[in-house]
Order: C-alpha cells, then structure tokens, then sequence
C-alpha cells in the first residue's frame, strides 16, 4: 500500500516549443528550468549523480525525445 515510488519520474521534459531554444525541464525537487540541449544532460548529472538521462522510467519525454527546438546563434 501507499504511493508506488517506482513510477515517479525524476526529470521530466515538457512539450516541443518553437518559440525558443530550450525545452522546459522539471527535475524532482527543484522545478522547472528552461535548458538547452548542451545543458540537459549536465544538469541531470549535477542533480542525480546516478541517473542515466536515457533511463525511460526516471526520464519522461512529453514528447520528441532528444530533440530540441531548431535554433541559431544570433537567434533572439
């Protein structure tokens, strides 16, 4: 009985935007924070030290997995 502690998500990565380089990312415990690609698997690993990113039970993608919104330096 109780709350199934197995099925929580440590990282989840909300919806694919195009209005932004980042993805908005919820780690367990702190919030939401927007990241870009190059940033996502850093924080991940500053957070939980043990946590594979690839993980499909710790990690939840809403959606596109791995993929970040196209953008280009000199972007606003």
């Amino acid at each position: 009985m109780g709350n199934d502690s197995t099925s929580a998500h440590l990282v989840e990565v909300a919806e694919f935007g195009t209005d932004s380089r980042y993805r908005l990312v919820h780690f367990e415990g702190q919030g939401w924070e927007p990241l870009g690609p190059e940033e996502f698997e850093p924080r991940c690993h500053q957070l939980f030290p043990d946590l594979d990113p690839h993980d499909p039970v710790r990690v939840h993608w809403a959606d596109h997995p791995w993929e970040w919104p196209t953008w280009h330096p000199g972007e606003a």
